[in-house]
């Protein structure tokens, strides 16, 4: 049996407000087995009101609809994202003046079985174990895109790197039709020491050399002081346009 530790911290950056929202569920016998864990983290978007709406709701919302459903992880994290759109599309639908809101989201289940995950939009999650580091969801903003174009010779990588488009999103949960989804096709099997990170894009200011030799620092430590280093060298760069950045971290530990 596995059991999942679990941390969250977030930085506001150099924005006057915070628009992501995240949390991490343990699930009570009726939602999984003892030891299961929910997390959730949503990137909002449309202002200080809006942005930071979306992704509470999204978050609320998922969380509330993944426990309330039965069957297959895969069809509940499906399930649950659907949820969360159409409680975005009810709030615009009530107030027309949130129009333009919405979020990334990375939903995310860890079982037994192993970890299974929905995601929309640029929000990374990466998987470490035994010293190296992958990431394991697919970003929807224009990077990819603008890399491949790179890698053919349509454009040069300082082109590519210097895009002002280049977090431009291609799909976000905005209630409407969901135009890009990336979920997991099995359960991918965990290892105790497995680290799984859920990210708002703000933690793009470290790359991911840095984010991994962060996580083999403190990865002993616990889940709670991985999440706190990953804040703190993100707040130590001092970038002037930092974005808001938060951090989920999961440790997967023997029950």
């Amino acid at each position: 049996m596995l059991a999942f530790e679990h941390g969250r911290r977030a930085t506001r950056g150099a924005r006057e407000y915070q628009e992501d929202t995240a949390t991490a569920q343990s699930l009570t016998p009726a939602g999984g087995a003892s030891g299961d864990l929910i997390a959730v983290l949503a990137d909002g978007m449309g202002g200080h009101i809006g942005g930071a709406l979306a992704s509470k709701t999204i978050c609320e919302r998922f969380v509330e609809a993944f426990r309330n459903s039965t069957g297959e992880v895969a069809h509940r994290l499906q399930a649950s994202l659907e949820a969360a759109n159409g409680a975005i599309a009810q709030k615009v639908e009530a107030d027309p003046m949130l129009s333009g809101m919405g979020s990334t989201v990375i939903g995310t289940a860890f079982t037994n079985a192993g970890l299974e995950w929905v995601s929309v939009g640029d929000s990374p999650l990466y998987l470490y174990r035994r010293g190296e580091m992958a990431v394991l969801n697919e970003d929807h903003s224009l990077a990819p895109e603008l890399d491949r174009m790179a890698a053919s010779g349509q454009i040069t990588l300082e082109q590519a790197r210097q895009d002002p488009r280049r977090h431009m999103l291609r799909s976000a949960v905005t209630g409407e039709e969901l135009d890009l989804v990336d979920s997991s096709k099995k359960a991918l099997v965990l290892e105790e020491d497995d680290v799984v990170i859920l990210a708002s894009d703000g933690l793009n200011t470290l790359d991911n050399d840095e984010v991994e030799r962060i996580i083999k620092a403190y990865c002993t430590d616990g889940a709670d002081a991985i999440a706190g280093a990953l804040v703190r060298a993100v707040e130590a760069c001092r970038e002037p346009h930092q974005d808001n950045a938060t951090v989920v971290s999961v440790r997967v530990r023997s029950a």
